[in-house]
């Protein structure tokens, strides 16, 4: 499992993530699938719903939130290939909290490990089929 990720979206990951420290952020990865190749080209930051006092350790993108990313998908002729957020403090692994709140199998789940406000890593993670765990995609960095 391979995903591509453009220099300009990561950078713009990088950006959202260290600004939103010491909360963790979101947001939604907009590309394009095609004959299996997965490439990310930009990406719409959400805001993290959840409450102020949770918000370091939890992240909520809410269905009006979701819609809104799949129009603005739509109208660049792009599709939602799936969501990042960041870890402040933390690993870029998913959380048992992350497991049991990913929407979709087919998706990418980006997540920016973000140590006293500086990048510290990405990986991209993909949800099994039973759901069960996270599986490690590659990530290809493209200019």
């Amino acid at each position: 499992m391979t995903l591509y990720l453009r220099e300009c979206a990561l950078d713009s990951i990088v950006r959202h993530s260290e600004g939103g420290y010491p909360d963790e952020v979101c947001g939604v990865l907009l590309g394009k699938e095609v004959e299996g190749r997965r490439t990310v080209q930009t990406m719409m930051p959400i805001e993290n719903s959840f409450s102020d006092g949770e918000r370091y350790h939890r992240f909520l993108i809410t269905p009006q939130a979701m819609l809104q990313a799949e129009k603005m998908a739509r109208l660049d002729r792009l599709d939602v290939l799936g969501v990042y957020h960041s870890h402040p403090d933390s690993p870029a692994t998913p959380s048992e909290y992350d497991r049991d709140h990913a929407a979709w199998t087919t998706w990418s789940y980006i997540i920016m490990s973000v140590r006293e406000g500086r990048n510290a890593g990405l990986h991209a993670w993909k949800l099994r089929e039973d759901r069960s765990a996270f599986d490690e995609e590659e990530v290809i960095i493209e200019g």
